[in-house]
């Protein structure tokens, strides 16, 4: 593996912390507080080339590498997860799967919107009963001919209510089974389309979540992504790469609470010394900082496999595993190096300590991890 990055790389990552530093930290307990949308930030972050950074130019994307868009989401994760999800959606999720699986008119239609930041999307898999078992789709896709007739309920959605595209999974062949899913593209205004309640989260709570219910929505058949019966595939293959933006999403929420940690030990004094002084402390720092390093290799490791076209599988599922219980463990000693402070609002750990939670759950629990992992090895 080339531990070197290139001067583009270093580019982007300085380019997506100078933007982290100066933008995002100004209001973010306030949008976590509240649950308000980043819609300012989102828009800047579009400008930037953040929100559709691996597409084609010819798209209007960044035709920029993996690792770039990993070394860019760590850097915009230290500071505010709730941005760096609605990033990872829009890049890994929406924008790579149109690129990868679209038609050329839907390409066309709907990347270079996205790319730049006009509208974003949303990626629709989970729903009331169907979660780590993304088999057992209860949302139906009718065929008629021309169109597909929608109807059901999806559940925790990221940019439920913000979103203008929509990637909805559904079953069309019941008989087939999993084969018998489709993925189409919904937009906003359709009729019958109607955005639920949005959930009250523990964490990442700038980003909106809702549940979305389709009823009779006319979906015409150009709005297809791939062959008919490609759909649950589709999913699978753009969760896969999914994966590995929310590892490096989990990397930046342990870096940035390691990063006030390690800030805060050295101005706290206990028993006349600055509390970075105490072994107990330094044991701390050592263990959270062994481990960031580790987890950022593996996140590298699985960006470099996909850029490089060697199966993912493995590696992006093992950067989630490891990364996201990093960024669990990580915040929990940053809340404790703080002590009482750590509790409090203002000084941000406890903010890094719930947004690490989802980390663990969503795109793939950390246990859906372990059937991916083990089923490469086994193979």
């Amino acid at each position: 593996m080339d531990f070197q990055f290139t001067e583009e790389q270093l580019a982007v990552q300085a380019a997506a912390r100078d933007f982290a530093q100066s933008e995002l930290w100004a209001g973010v307990i306030e949008r976590d507080e509240h649950q308000k949308f980043p819609a300012e930030q989102i828009k800047k972050m579009g400008e930037l080339g953040f929100m559709g950074m691996m597409v084609s130019p010819e798209y209007g994307g960044g035709g920029m590498d993996t690792v770039s868009y990993v070394l860019a989401m760590e850097e915009i994760s230290k500071v505010d997860a709730s941005c760096s999800v609605i990033m990872s959606v829009n890049n890994s999720l929406v924008c790579w799967g149109l690129e990868k699986y679209g038609t050329e008119e839907q390409k066309q239609k709907y990347l270079p919107r996205l790319t730049s930041g006009e509208i974003i999307g949303a990626f629709c898999l989970s729903e009331p009963e169907a979660g780590s078992d993304a088999t057992m789709q209860r949302t139906t896709a009718e065929d008629k001919g021309d169109h597909y007739l929608l109807n059901g309920t999806k559940n925790w959605i990221t940019n439920g209510s913000t979103a203008s595209v929509y990637l909805v999974i559904a079953q069309t062949n019941p008989e087939l089974k999993h084969r018998g899913i489709n993925a189409l593209i919904v937009e906003k205004d359709m009729p019958g389309f109607v955005v639920g309640l949005k959930e009250n989260k523990l964490g990442i709570r700038g980003s909106d979540t809702h549940s979305l219910m389709f009823t009779d929505v006319k979906v015409p058949k150009e709005n297809r992504i791939g062959e008919d019966g490609f759909g649950f595939k589709f999913a699978m293959q753009v969760l896969a790469g999914g994966r590995i933006g929310i590892a490096a999403q989990a990397l930046g929420i342990a870096s940035g609470a390691f990063e006030l940690a390690l800030k805060y030990s050295k101005e706290r004094k206990a028993f006349g010394v600055e509390i970075s002084k105490h072994q107990a402390i330094q044991f701390k720092l050592a263990d959270m900082a062994t481990n960031i390093d580790a987890a950022r290799l593996l996140c590298l490791q699985a960006a470099q496999d996909k850029d490089n076209h060697v199966d993912y599988a493995k590696s992006g599922a093992m950067a989630k595993l490891f990364a996201s219980k990093v960024a669990m463990d990580t915040t929990a000693e940053a809340v404790q190096v703080h002590g009482g402070y750590g509790f409090v609002k203002e000084f941000h750990v406890e903010r890094f300590y719930r947004d690490a939670k989802i980390t663990q759950i969503y795109e793939g629990t950390s246990e859906i991890q372990k059937i991916v992992i083990s089923r490469e090895l086994l193979k």
